[in-house]
């Protein structure tokens, strides 16, 4: 049965029918016939009351809560984050600012430069601030900085702050004692997002189907996703007796490898709960955190003919084929829920491929998949692997 609110008419129109229906005659059908005026006032109180309810009964479910602050008799709440802490899960993650250190060239060996100078980057139209003072004693120094905002009225939070070693940042006033442009020479903190709404919510769902258990997979996935940055965990038990080998994909990072900072990052969730007390990780696990390995798959696509625009249908075919193999992840038993797609199948890039091919109505010849240079049918990820399409051609 499908829940759906009438209209105000519908509802005005049955109040109506009913009035006559109780009177024995019929109503005029005048504007401001008094029967009729209080049938749509009455129709658009049934309607807040319909609207009301319907918003009530979506919050009862993790997958339909809103996620937006309500009020109700003077008590502001968040339904999902009501859901989350209702499981134990840590509140939506804010996003974090980057910070870089820069080697600055000095002009003048004097003095030194005080903390929050701005700095800005043309690249990425972020100003950054120095964290702190430095004293201008040699040739070059080194600084840190932190994203401080940007071009859109932001704070400078979030992925736009970040930076690649190399690339220049200028003071935004000329100081008279070091040059203008400076080079990011490392970086500190690789900058996330705020959680998305989605995340968050899958979050929830995952913690209610999986509860923890003491130590369990489950557990450990639960710990490690409450890290910022961190996209997924994959815990498995250790070749070495009482270990627990835990590979995490960076939510940041170039295909997903996640940096040392995230690592360590990831290690202290599964030691320590969010009040500092290590209350998560059993005291007989070794727990060793490593970062994913992602492999990739070439593809030939042969003979594809009869589509009416090639280019847009090969685009379309690179698209699907990158879909695929960014889906294929490793699958954990009593963990994951199927289907399984911890395998690369060349029968299932042919049928991608077919989708997209035949939808143009075109036809082709094969897809063959390789990895390094060898003609695979079936490849099975092993333990914290992940794919990614490599070279996709068309002959």
């Amino acid at each position: 049965m499908a829940l759906q609110p009438p209209t105000i008419a519908e509802v005005k129109d049955t109040i109506v029918a009913q009035l006559e229906a109780s009177l024995n005659q019929t109503i005029p059908l005048l504007p401001k016939a008094l029967n009729r005026v209080l049938a749509k006032v009455f129709a658009g109180v049934f309607i807040l009351l319909y609207k009301y309810s319907m918003y009530i009964f979506l919050q009862l479910f993790v997958d339909t809560a809103s996620n937006e602050d309500t009020t109700v008799f003077g008590k502001t709440f968040n339904p999902l984050r009501a859901w989350g802490d209702l499981i134990g899960v840590s509140p939506q993650t804010a996003a974090t600012r980057a910070e870089l250190t820069v080697e600055i060239q000095v002009i003048n060996q004097v003095g030194s430069l005080p903390a929050g100078t701005q700095l800005l980057s043309d690249d990425n139209g972020v100003t950054y601030l120095t964290i702190g003072s430095v004293a201008l004693t040699a040739a070059t120094v080194s600084v840190n900085i932190r994203a401080a905002s940007d071009q859109s009225g932001g704070d400078g939070s979030g992925e736009i702050g970040n930076l690649q070693v190399g690339q220049v940042v200028n003071f935004v006033n000329p100081l008279g004692d070091v040059q203008r442009s400076t080079a990011v020479t490392a970086i500190v903190v690789t900058a996330a997002d705020e959680e998305t709404t989605s995340s968050y919510r899958q979050r929830i769902k995952d913690a209610f189907q999986a509860r923890p258990q003491g130590g369990a997979y489950a557990d450990y996935r639960i710990w490690g996703d409450e890290t910022e940055g961190i996209a997924n965990i994959y815990p498995y038990t250790g070749t070495v007796p009482g270990s627990v080998d835990v590979y995490v994909e960076s939510e940041t990072e170039t295909d997903g490898i996640p940096t040392d900072a995230q690592l360590n990052a990831v290690a202290q969730n599964i030691e320590l709960d969010e009040e500092g007390i290590a209350t998560r990780r059993p005291v007989s696990a070794l727990v060793n955190v490593l970062p994913i390995t992602r492999t990739a798959f070439d593809v030939e696509v042969v003979g594809v003919s009869q589509v009416d625009d090639l280019v847009e249908v090969q685009a379309n075919i690179r698209t699907a084929i990158t879909q695929y193999f960014e889906n294929r992840e490793p699958y954990i038993s009593g963990l994951d829920v199927p289907p399984r797609r911890d395998r690369v199948q060349q029968s299932e890039v042919l049928g991608t491929v077919a989708d997209i091919v035949s939808g143009a109505g075109g036809v082709f010849q094969d897809a063959i998949v390789s990895e390094l240079g060898s003609q695979i049918t079936i490849r099975s990820l092993t333990e914290g692997e992940k794919a990614k399409v490599g070279v996709v051609t068309f002959t």
